[in-house]
């Protein structure tokens, strides 16, 4: 799992299939998806998992993605995204959600 460090957003995804957790370190669910967001990037290992802290990277969040609420998923397959979600969800949602549509 990577942490972007504000460098390269886009050749980070643009192989393979990407899980892109847009967060912030003030929200509630936020807190509660991170532990579910790390279990499934220990267990599903065919692909690559970033979370990005919209605080610090507001203009990749808000302006290239249009993020308007947190936590959101995006999964990206060869740099072009394919699906998104917001809000919380329990890892075996994820995992599903994330299955369907890679």
């Amino acid at each position: 799992m990577i942490e972007f460090d504000g460098k390269n957003f886009e050749g980070l995804i643009e192989e393979g299939v990407t899980l892109v957790d847009f967060f912030a370190t003030w929200c509630g669910p936020c807190k509660m998806l991170a532990p579910q967001f790390e279990q499934l990037s220990k267990e599903k290992t065919d692909i690559d998992y970033i979370t990005v802290d919209i605080d610090q990277h507001r203009a990749l969040a808000k302006e290239t993605y249009g993020i308007t609420s947190v936590p959101t998923l995006i999964l990206f397959k060869n740099g072009v995204e394919v699906s998104r979600r917001s809000g919380f969800a329990p890892k075996a949602d994820i995992e599903k959600w994330v299955n369907q549509h890679q």
